[in-house]
């Protein structure tokens, strides 16, 4: 959002006439209108994260996807242990049918 184009509640108020606000709502649109600066800014740092983000963040996410990897690579050939004994435990029970 470009700043440009935020009027703050209180302009707003102030030039369209409507009257006088009493000082709780004066102070509700002020707030309002810190609120909406703070979300400007909120957004326009968020938008320069995305856009390059840190070398610390892509140092972490680099060790995070060896991570990652290296667990994938466990649990694959825990699998294929699991899977290479059960075709030998299968294989033996398939002998000990034929023999019996």
């Amino acid at each position: 959002m470009d700043a440009a184009t935020h009027q703050t509640p209180t302009a707003a108020t102030a030039s369209s006439g409507e009257g006088d606000l009493s000082p709780i709502e004066q102070e509700v649109l002020d707030e309002y209108a810190k609120l909406v600066g703070n979300l400007d800014d909120l957004a326009t740092i968020l938008a320069e994260l995305a856009a390059n983000p840190s070398a610390e963040i892509l140092d972490s996410l680099r060790g995070l996807e060896r991570k990652t990897t290296t667990v994938f690579t466990l649990l694959k050939a825990s699998v294929y242990s699991i899977v290479l004994q059960q075709e030998i435990f299968g294989d033996e029970r398939r002998e000990d049918g034929l023999r019996g």
